[in-house]
């Protein structure tokens, strides 16, 4: 039996009982998020329609920011028009800068719990202040005041995913990934057959990844690390941020954490790496980008910077084998999903990474915040509100 399997059979003494089952759930999930989304494809399609070259903004905070950062790129090519991830609290104080010279625009907000300070006030004040943007929340609660907000209210859409993905856990971890499993379905709205085919494939991953990925997780917490680093490119660079966050959050702080792209750790943050460090390396199939990403661990191996290396990635070459002490292969390359869909799969290390270094840590992943410094909703924010501003005419 895998480390996660065997957790999630205990009784709930460790604290453990929401996190572990949530990540467990991830890869039975997705098709039911898909199908959701083709249930209600006319719909989104007539909030997206006639919108071609009209900015869209992806807004969430947190782990949600990350949501719209794991499909920016997709939805932009997609769609062939400008898309920007903005966090909700970058939204709040400076929307001016993104909305007061444009005609018209798109929001779609993420949201597990739609409750959240910053996000319902930037939808409130956008609404208020710029009546010609659109808004799409994609949420897990539709008892929440963001779904509420999109109730008989003109070119507004709430799509509210199944009740079990808003994780009762602190954490997100299928909220996160069923939300990006949504947002890449949006990309998809004019192929959402070909999209079932690729992310038949992700779910096949997930299964096969969930129990070694356990099992390399808990035994590398187990060496009572002190730092860790993730690494990505492109889509993955922003779940290389998410996971970097699962660990931040499981372990209350105690784990130092960051993130960044293989090419920009040169240029400054290499220094975080010491020899207490763990390495997490989201590998991508794109043959030129793993080049790059290829010689950097190579760097890393033969300057004895970072005391291991781990790597996920699609037909990982004898290379990358050569440097990496933990190498959990997702499948052949022929069966490789392109990168820019892979964050619901391989996010799915740094969220164990997390709960197994909380259990040792001596915490309770569901509610590991001895101190009450984070909770699961931030709905405590004090809002202040903008005057009106003309639009642009």
């Amino acid at each position: 039996m895998d480390a996660l399997s065997a957790l999630i059979g205990l009784p709930d003494r460790l604290g453990a009982e929401h996190t572990a089952a949530e990540i467990a759930q991830q890869p039975a999930t997705w098709p039911g998020t898909l199908a959701l989304c083709r249930r209600q494809q006319a719909e989104l399609r007539a909030l997206v329609a006639g919108r071609a070259g009209m900015p869209v903004l992806l807004a969430g905070a947190g782990t949600s920011d990350f949501i719209g950062r794991s499909v920016e790129r997709l939805l932009q090519q997609r769609w062939c028009t400008p898309v920007r991830a903005v966090a909700s609290t970058e939204l709040l104080t400076g929307m001016d800068d993104w909305l007061r010279t444009v005609e018209g625009a798109l929001c779609i907000s993420f949201s597990r719990s739609g409750e959240s300070s910053e996000g319902v006030a930037v939808i409130e004040e956008m609404k208020r202040r710029f009546p010609r943007v659109a808004h799409l929340v994609i949420t897990c609660n539709a008892q929440g005041v963001m779904a509420k907000l999109m109730q008989g209210q003109a070119q507004s859409y709430a799509l509210v995913l199944d009740p079990a993905t808003n994780d009762r856990g602190l954490a997100m971890t299928s909220s996160f990934s069923n939300m990006v499993v949504a947002g890449q379905s949006l990309a998809y709205l004019d192929d959402l057959n070909g999209y079932a085919g690729m992310l038949e494939q992700l779910a096949a991953s997930a299964g096969s990844l969930l129990p070694r990925a356990a099992d390399a997780a808990a035994e590398l917490a187990k060496r009572g690390l002190t730092r860790v680093c993730f690494l990505g490119s492109g889509a993955l660079r922003a779940t290389a941020a998410e996971s970097a966050l699962k660990v931040q959050e499981l372990t209350a702080g105690r784990i130092f954490t960051m993130s960044e792209s293989f090419l920009g750790l040169r240029h400054g943050p290499l220094s975080f790496i010491d020899q207490q460090t763990l390495v997490v390396a989201y590998v991508a199939s794109d043959a030129q980008t793993r080049l790059y990403e290829s010689d950097l661990l190579r760097e890393l191996h033969d300057k004895r910077l970072g005391a291991t290396i781990a790597a996920t990635g699609f037909a990982l070459t004898p290379k990358l084998l050569e440097v990496a002490e933990v190498a959990l292969d997702l499948g052949e390359g022929a069966d490789a999903p392109p990168d820019a869909l892979r964050p619901p799969l391989d996010v799915i290390f740094g969220q164990l990474l997390g709960l197994f270094c909380s259990l040792e840590a001596g915490l309770k992943p569901d509610t590991p915040s001895p101190s009450g410094a984070i909770s699961r909703v931030v709905s405590h924010v004090k809002i202040h509100t903008s005057e009106p501003v003309p639009e642009l005419k």
